[in-house]
């Protein structure tokens, strides 16, 4: 079968593009990180205003946002402004597709909490529409931030609808000279947020599931100075993870070395490994109490047997790369969860293939018996290793294939996820050998997610 078709637009598909973004900054020293927000967010392509509160506008210049912004940087007094035709705080509410606030101090956390609208802010918050979702990143003090008080608005604020609430980092160092939670996320962290509601809307629906997400490459040892390994970035999988913790799964993400924003790893509990070896230990540990695991590890196929424990010469060396006794397979770590899988478990597996694709991939999922794979036409354009953007085919064990992509891989990740959930909730009804693209089209050309 031939592989996805790929146009320019369709592989510079982003979340973010022409999207209308509030960001809203209160009182808290982490406002100083605004400018930047505002400027990561319109290199992806979306359209930026900003609101200060009166706290804000002493800790951040409105004149830089507004310059930073293309456009007016509105402030407390500009809804009393008699040159204001309509109600400042409905004009901001009514423009914007998602509202950033960042950060969310305390203050404003109860004004919210409490539709408390004695401020523009505020005022512009409550006064938002169901359909404009609310990206919220808590950011104080340690002792404020665990005060009972302020625990109780945290609890009401995050379950709001339409909210998707951040807390803060469980650790760093403070403007106060504390070391403890408080530090609001990283802004790398907040704009993969914003895309991530952008792209599937505030969920929670995985509440209560337990995820365990493998990443990036392995790196199998020949010498202190050279290993065998292969160009997966960890890109895929850690949003994998991410857009699963932002749906409210707890998740375990082991990973080989990664080339990621390290912002992207916050909220998430991480193992680094180097080796299959490695990996295959931490899952015997892991994915036993998990609800599902899914496997976007580049893990290597082969390795060498007796690792040299000083570099070797050239010479030897590839007399030795020559030699078919120096090398042994890796255990099939997908299989040997397939064997051991507790009951209800989903396994996801991943295939990065070149050729016939969708031909090697039909084959890889009945040997290995996993519930879903999605493969990967690596010598396509804006697909596989390394890039931003993802197309594929994803095939469940009844037999279903679902064309997908070109798309970001953060929306890639939620439609795998959406995959994942089902699972738990209807059982696979195709027979095998039926294939249905997605849009239910036999064409082979990758759909555009939306």
């Amino acid at each position: 079968m031939a592989g996805p078709t790929t146009t320019t637009a369709a592989t510079a598909v982003d979340p973010l593009r022409g999207r209308r973004v509030l960001l809203a900054v209160t009182g808290s020293i982490a406002a100083v990180k605004a400018p930047s927000l505002v400027t990561a967010l319109q290199a992806r392509g979306a359209e930026v205003r900003c609101l200060l509160s009166p706290s804000a506008e002493r800790l951040v210049s409105p004149v830089a946002l507004a310059s930073l912004s293309r456009h007016p940087c509105a402030c407390e007094n500009d809804q009393w402004q008699h040159g204001q035709p309509r109600p400042l705080h409905i004009d901001l509410a009514e423009w914007a597709d998602l509202v950033l606030l960042a950060p969310l101090s305390a203050a404003t956390l109860a004004r919210l909490v409490h539709g408390q609208a004695d401020q523009l802010l505020a005022s512009t918050l409550l006064a938002r529409p169901a359909s404009c979702p609310l990206v919220a990143a808590a950011a104080m003090n340690t002792d404020m931030w665990l005060a009972a008080a302020v625990q109780r608005n945290w609890a009401v604020f995050q379950n709001d609808a339409g909210v998707l609430a951040l807390p803060p980092a469980a650790t760093g160092l403070l403007a106060c000279d504390r070391r403890g939670p408080g530090r609001m996320v990283e802004p790398a962290l907040l704009e993969l947020a914003v895309a991530s509601v952008l792209a599937r809307g505030v969920r929670r629906d995985l509440v209560g599931r337990s995820l365990v997400v493998t990443a990036g490459p392995t790196r199998e040892a020949i010498d202190p100075a050279r290993f065998l390994s292969n160009p997966s970035t960890g890109r895929m999988g850690v949003l994998l993870a991410q857009a699963a913790r932002l749906r409210g799964a707890q998740v375990q993400l082991i990973h080989g070395p990664l080339q990621v924003n390290s912002a992207w790893l916050e909220g998430l509990e991480c193992q680094a490994i180097v080796s299959a070896a490695d990996l295959e230990e931490a899952l015997s540990l892991r994915a036993p109490g998990a609800d599902a695991v899914l496997m976007a590890a580049a893990v290597a196929d082969q390795r060498w047997r007796h690792p040299d424990p000083a570099k070797a010469p050239k010479q030897a060396l590839q007399e030795r790369l020559a030699d078919a006794a120096s090398w042994e397979a890796v255990p099939d770590l997908l299989q040997q969860l397939v064997a051991r899988r507790s009951p209800g478990q989903v396994l996801l597996g991943f295939a990065a293939h070149t050729g016939d694709v969708l031909g090697q991939a039909r084959a890889k999922l009945a040997r290995k018996g996993c519930d879903l794979l999605f493969a990967n036409p690596i010598d396509a354009p804006g697909a596989g290793f390394g890039s931003e953007t993802n197309a594929g085919w994803l095939l469940d064990a009844g037999g279903a294939v679902e064309a997908i992509g070109p798309c970001s891989k953060l929306t890639l990740a939620h439609r795998l996820l959406d995959a994942v959930a089902d699972r738990w909730y209807q059982p696979p009804v195709l027979s095998a050998g039926s294939a249905t693209e997605a849009g239910g089209s036999s064409s082979s050309s990758m759909n555009v997610l939306s």
